[in-house]
């Protein structure tokens, strides 16, 4: 018998045990949430109570719990209320875009099966019938915003408004200073627009906005030209119709003539503008004229892989062109050759084994009496260093196209690849 009164003991002790230790009894909530104009709300839902007792005795701490609602969706547990020991409700706030929608009570009765917000909404029994209020949600109050926050530069006091903001050394925004026709630099200071900024030599240029190019827009006509020369010719912004066109792919620019290519040329009823900068009087910046990859070959015949043309008003006496190439040979089956042509006049011809693959080159041209005088270098991998000079006699009358050409010693799997040339101008003034 002690023994048996010794275990009923032991069981009790254990029942009540597992009593105190169970969670208390939830009901879910499961609904879709949709805003007045049909669409699904998608926030945050915010659920307060005050300290209560459940049925089953288990003491509920006054808190407060988040849940994100998707797409409408609203899925959620929570201990009933109205079989508490005393008075209890849960005040719940739907927050969205940072801001409170509306707010409610709710009261959760005990449910085996999902219950709707419908069933669990009643009046607040401190504020009375369910109404939408006006009130402040605290930054902590949406998940995520803090942070989001942190990560934006912030109001400076010397901010303004109708002025550019630039970030300042603290990371902060403030307003630009500077006279209303001013420019901003990329540094944030201010200045006559087309200067050449704080301790520069260049002269100030002329900015153009907005110019119509001449020519007859009737679907036949290709080129149109512009009032100044674009410097640097990267500058051209060409609308049609609204659309920027792109360089070399919808068009071809040679100082201030514009060439469209054959499947861009502007139809009848088209608009075209353009906006540009001009180097101005006594410039002595560069003018990039052409700066792009080029083709590649397999072909043991010599091919043009790129060119550039430098329009004729860009080689008056004492003017200058500075040309720059890169070559790239993928495979060992064979050598490879390049050669750079000044209109019909070889100025670069060099010959690699197979094992070279990057091969590159400047030169320098001069104009003068009507031709060019140049020098140039050029080496590669495992390609010894070649000097060389001379003049080049053709006409600069109607300008000079630079040809860029490749081959290999023997039609390969090989390939020979103008990885990028560029070529500056730096005008006579």
């Amino acid at each position: 018998m002690r023994h048996l009164s010794t275990f009923f003991a032991a069981a009790t002790a254990a029942a009540l045990a597992g009593g105190l230790l169970a969670a208390p009894p939830l009901t879910t909530i499961r609904d879709t949430i949709y805003k007045a104009d049909g669409s699904r709300f998608t926030g945050t839902v915010i659920i307060e109570w005050r300290s209560f007792d459940a049925s089953d005795t288990s003491f509920i701490g006054r808190h407060r719990l988040q849940t994100d609602v998707v797409d409408g969706l609203l899925n959620i547990k929570l201990v009933p209320t109205t079989t508490a020991a005393s008075t209890a409700w849960y005040q719940v706030r739907y927050v969205s875009n940072g801001s409170l929608q509306f707010y409610e009570a709710w009261a959760v009765s005990p449910s085996g099966t999902p219950l709707r917000v419908r069933d669990v909404r009643v009046a607040d029994p401190l504020l009375g019938p369910i109404q939408s209020q006006v009130v402040n949600v605290e930054i902590g109050d949406v998940s995520g915003l803090q942070e989001e926050l942190n990560t934006r530069p912030r109001q400076s006091i010397v901010y303004l408004p109708s002025r550019a903001a630039v970030i300042n050394g603290e990371g902060e925004l403030e307003s630009a200073t500077g006279a209303p026709e001013d420019c901003i630099r990329v540094d944030g200071s201010s200045g006559p627009c087309g200067s050449g900024g704080s301790g520069g030599s260049a002269a100030v240029g002329t900015f153009v906005d907005g110019e119509t190019p001449s020519g007859v827009v009737d679907g036949a006509n290709a080129v149109f030209g512009l009032a100044g020369a674009p410097s640097p010719a990267g500058s051209l912004l060409l609308y049609r119709n609204g659309i920027l066109q792109k360089a070399a792919l919808d068009y071809s620019l040679t100082g201030s003539s514009i060439q469209f290519q054959t499947g861009s040329k502007p139809q009848p009823g088209d608009v075209l503008l353009a906006s540009y900068r001009t180097a101005g009087a006594g410039a002595t910046v560069p003018q990039v004229l052409c700066a792009t990859v080029g083709a590649a070959t397999g072909a043991a015949a010599l091919t043009s892989l790129g060119v550039c043309t430098i329009p004729a008003s860009m080689l008056n006496n004492g003017s200058r062109i500075e040309v720059s190439f890169d070559f790239g040979h993928t495979g060992t089956a064979s050598g490879a050759q390049f050669q750079i042509k000044w209109g019909s006049t070889v100025l670069i011809d060099r010959s690699a084994s197979s094992g070279v693959s990057l091969m590159t080159g400047r030169l320098t041209a001069a104009a003068h009496s009507g031709q060019i005088q140049w020098s140039s270098q050029s080496w590669g991998t495992s390609l010894s260093l070649e000097t060389g000079a001379g003049s080049a006699a053709d006409s600069l009358g109607s300008g000079i196209v630079v040809d860029f050409r490749g081959a290999l010693d023997a039609a390969s799997a090989d390939s020979m690849e103008l990885r990028g040339f560029t070529v500056t101008a730096y005008p006579a003034h």
